[in-house]
């Protein structure tokens, strides 16, 4: 009986032993189908309908597969350093990648195709690059207001005379990448006394507080308010609309001995120490090849830094068009948004912009 017993317990102990080991080579195929080999966590702070596609398309072409968190920004990246989710962050502001990079939070890579990227839309160390650029400026209702009855400076807004208009005029909240990036290219400009007075005049005086720049833009088309403070591309947006389209637009501050329109970019960065980091540099020389770029303007109907590759536009907006090097653009280094980044978002939320809505 006790021999029996011990063959008993030895041929189970086998057993077990057999089990765990398929067990963990079970586990280790499951993390190589999950790893490295085909998947990528993207980041992304652009709006989801504007990244979709390019991130479909990716998968299409590479077969990696790609875990995407919409509505991410540069706090989640910092809060997660420790713990690091994301491989690439996509973002609509070029100050919130010049920030990350500043607090190490990115890293650089040999990038094939970088050259395509001017310098001065890129770190030095190919960590993050732009791809789509934007103005910023005033898209007005014409049934409203005429072209020649608008503001067109940035400073205008200092006037309360612009709340009396019908309708008056409508802005984002301030925690709006888009307006982080402009309230930054003033305290560049202006210093910060003069900026966060503007901040808190445009905070009084604006009727409509919105959430996103659609918001703004579609207000202003349906007539609700007569103009409102975007990127251009949204007024391009605008003109795609079935109705609610008989809108202009104003690039700010364009006279000669004007401080020129606020400038910024969208761009992408690689994250440091993502668990996927060659599906990271793979994605982003993937992003760089001429379709794609074109690809990453997509719906947003941005202008690509490379104008010369020749992103196609819909009949509606092709002659509203206005490239780059026909503006007067603030003579501001793009890589100095991130100097500005954390502390002007401590300027925003001092003034109560950051959270509020009307």
């Amino acid at each position: 009986m006790k021999d029996g017993f011990l063959k008993i317990e030895t041929v189970t102990k086998t057993l077990l032993v057999i089990t765990l080991m398929l067990g963990v080579l079970l586990l280790a195929g499951c993390g190589s189908a999950e790893g490295e080999n085909d998947e990528l966590v993207v980041y992304s702070a652009r709006n989801e309908r504007f990244v979709d596609n390019l991130l479909d398309k990716f998968t299409e072409d590479t077969g990696i597969e790609v875990q995407a968190l919409h509505g991410a920004d540069a706090q989640q990246i910092e809060e997660e350093s420790n713990n690091v989710q994301a491989d690439v962050f996509i973002s609509n502001d070029l100050g919130a990648l010049g920030y990350l990079d500043q607090q190490e939070l990115l890293q650089g890579a040999e990038l094939e195709g970088i050259e395509t990227i001017p310098e001065e839309f890129r770190s030095e160390d190919n960590s993050y690059f732009a791809i789509s650029l934007r103005s910023r400026g005033f898209i007005y209702n014409k049934d409203m207001i005429s072209e020649d009855e608008m503001p067109t400076r940035g400073k205008d807004l200092f006037d309360p005379k612009w709340a009396d208009v019908e309708g008056g005029y409508a802005i984002t909240r301030g925690g709006n990448g888009g307006m982080i990036g402009h309230v930054s290219a003033l305290r560049y400009e202006w210093g910060d006394e003069k900026t966060s007075e503007w901040v808190e005049s445009i905070r009084e005086n604006a009727a409509g507080i919105y959430q996103g720049y659609s918001d703004v833009r579609r207000a202003v088309g349906a007539g609700e308010h007569a103009f409102g403070l975007v990127n251009n591309y949204y007024f391009h947006q605008q003109l795609e609309e079935p109705d609610n389209n008989n809108v202009g637009f104003i690039y700010l501050d364009q006279d000669e001995d004007e401080m020129g329109t606020v400038a910024n970019a969208a761009g992408a960065g690689l994250v440091k120490d993502g668990p996927n980091e060659e599906n990271a540099k793979v994605f982003l020389e993937w992003l760089l090849e001429e379709e794609n770029q074109v690809e990453f303007v997509g719906e947003s109907l941005e202008l690509l830094i490379n104008s010369e590759y020749g992103a196609e536009y819909p009949s509606e907006v092709e002659p509203h068009i206005v490239e780059t090097d026909e503006l007067n653009i603030q003579d501001m280094p793009i890589d100095e948004l991130g100097n500005y980044y954390e502390d002007t978002t401590d300027l925003i939320e001092q003034s109560g912009l950051d959270l509020e809505l009307r």
